[in-house]
């Protein structure tokens, strides 16, 4: 098995379609709408209007993948692709621990 796990509260890891680029346009978009910058029921904006909404995504996501590992390589599905969401509108960098256990 491999583990990634992103170190940070306002970013998120998780699988789906890496095939058609769209799917990510319309992924982020419908996110967007979900949680909203600039609700007025947010308090938590030390750092801008995408504070609070970076850290609700983030949650809603996670913070790690597993994707099992089979023959030395990745067995994700085959249209499968692992996303780094990025939910800050200006992040200066992320750091991801990556971990394989098992035989």
């Amino acid at each position: 098995m491999l583990q990634v796990f992103i170190k940070h509260t306002s970013a998120s890891l998780t699988i789906n379609e890496n095939a058609d680029a769209t799917v990510r346009a319309d992924f982020e978009s419908h996110i967007n709408i979900m949680v909203p910058e600039n609700a007025p029921y947010y308090r938590h904006d030390y750092e801008g209007s995408d504070d609070m909404p970076a850290h609700i995504k983030s949650s809603l996501m996670g913070a790690s993948v597993q994707i099992p590992i089979s023959n030395g390589k990745l067995n994700l599905g085959i249209w499968q692709g692992i996303y780094l969401c990025e939910h800050r509108n200006n992040a200066s960098g992320r750091n991801l621990v990556i971990s394989y256990f098992g035989v």
